[in-house]
């Protein structure tokens, strides 16, 4: 069988996936944005795309990489991964392979997505086609762990499957593939690795909001800490972004199906969901002490994005900063050049001229953001914070 590849979903998974197996196989890209596609287009990309559900029943490798968002409750949301599904299900044939990339909670992609395949083709799993999972392990601006260089777990709904899809991976990996015993240990593997970021961060956290109040620079704390061998070196900061942000709430929530209560990282959650707040009432605190009239007062945040030198805003916790100033009445503006445009708040390109702040928020450590003189920019009294740590200590007033 000569494989015939659709990835489904042209996002950041998606994309550089199609990219990297189109170099070796016929590969079709789908995506319900029709935009997208044009855009996509326009930029000749090595494989054909598509939102026409039509054009990809001539394949028989179907690469599911859609989002697997929470709600406003934090309760996971299955619609894209299900309707994804669905699309694949009216188009598959017998003997083809179906494989998801997209992060679940165990148990999702047989117990959720194989039933659906099922409905709209009218087969039966390993005896007319076959399921695959291999978790996404895209880490946005990352130039050296890209989506060809990372070893990839792989898995498969039955021996003969788990081969086949591990087999696919490994033609274009250039370190491998990791094959798991089963796909609820890939699912689960792959939540893992998030869910415990998530809470290695919340501690540094907590730690730095403890030494702050104790007057301890909590990064001077982690380059002494640093020097034991063992000693793993997180760092406070803001966590945002498509994956960390989000994929603890899938674990959590099945966590409560089984009638276990997830107390770490449900706490976890909740303390790096405060940090935006705990920042901006920080320095808004730093302003008062220092006699600045928090109404009408001049802020200016640097950096939008969810993490450094990425243009990625999805789920960025800086907004948490700029609704808390929002509250007071200030004049915020927020300086990000790499950042997406597509939101409601403006976003600048440079740092306006010959304008002076109350206070400046370094939000995001983007490259060109790290050298920046911040004298010219400051008002006879301002607040200076850096979220990150990278500016000179002597430079700032608070640092996490």
């Amino acid at each position: 069988m000569r494989e015939k590849i659709c990835v489904v979903g042209l996002g950041y998974v998606g994309f550089p996936l199609a990219k990297l197996f189109a170099k070796k196989y016929e590969v079709t890209g789908f995506d319900t944005d029709s935009e997208k596609i044009k855009r996509l287009k326009a930029g000749n990309p090595p494989f054909f795309c598509t939102s026409d559900s039509e054009d990809i029943k001539r394949c028989n490798f179907y690469i599911i990489a859609v989002p697997t968002p929470v709600d406003q409750r934090h309760f996971p949301d299955l619609t894209p991964l299900l309707e994804a599904s669905k699309t694949v299900g009216k188009s598959l044939k017998k003997n083809d392979f179906v494989i998801y990339e997209s992060t679940v909670y165990p148990g999702v992609t047989e117990d959720e997505c194989v039933p659906v395949l099922e409905k709209e083709s009218g087969f039966k799993l390993n005896l007319d086609f076959f399921v695959g999972y291999s978790p996404e392990r895209i880490n946005p601006g990352d130039k050296i762990n890209t989506t060809e260089t990372i070893v990839k777990i792989t898995s498969g709904s039955s021996p003969f499957a788990a081969q086949k899809v591990d087999t696919l991976y490994n033609s274009v990996l250039k370190n491998g593939t990791y094959k798991a015993p089963s796909i609820r240990v890939a699912e689960a593997a792959k939540i893992v690795e998030n869910c415990q970021r998530d809470v290695n961060i919340a501690f540094m956290n907590e730690i730095s909001k403890i030494f702050n109040a104790a007057g301890i620079d909590t990064q001077e704390v982690i380059k002494a800490a640093s020097t034991k061998w063992n000693f793993l070196k997180f760092s406070p900061g803001l966590v945002g972004g498509h994956c960390i942000s989000v994929d603890p709430y899938y674990l959590i929530e099945q966590a409560k199906v089984y009638g276990v209560l997830p107390r770490v990282m449900t706490a976890a959650r909740q303390l790096n969901d405060g940090m935006g707040s705990y920042v901006a009432e920080k320095v808004i605190n730093l302003m008062n002490k220092k006699g600045i009239l928090i109404k009408g007062a001049n802020i200016l945040i640097l950096g939008f994005s969810f993490k450094e030198n990425c243009p990625d805003i999805r789920n960025t916790k800086v907004i948490d900063i700029y609704h808390t100033f929002s509250e007071y009445g200030t004049f915020i503006d927020i300086v990000d050049p790499i950042a997406e445009k597509n939101t409601a708040i403006k976003i600048l390109d440079e740092i306006p001229n010959e304008k002076k702040y109350d206070a400046i928020i370094l939000a995001v450590p983007h490259e060109n953001f790290l050298k920046i003189n911040i004298a010219p920019l400051r008002k006879k009294l301002c607040v200076v914070a850096d979220i990150k740590g990278v500016w000179e200590k002597t430079e700032v007033d608070f640092r996490l």
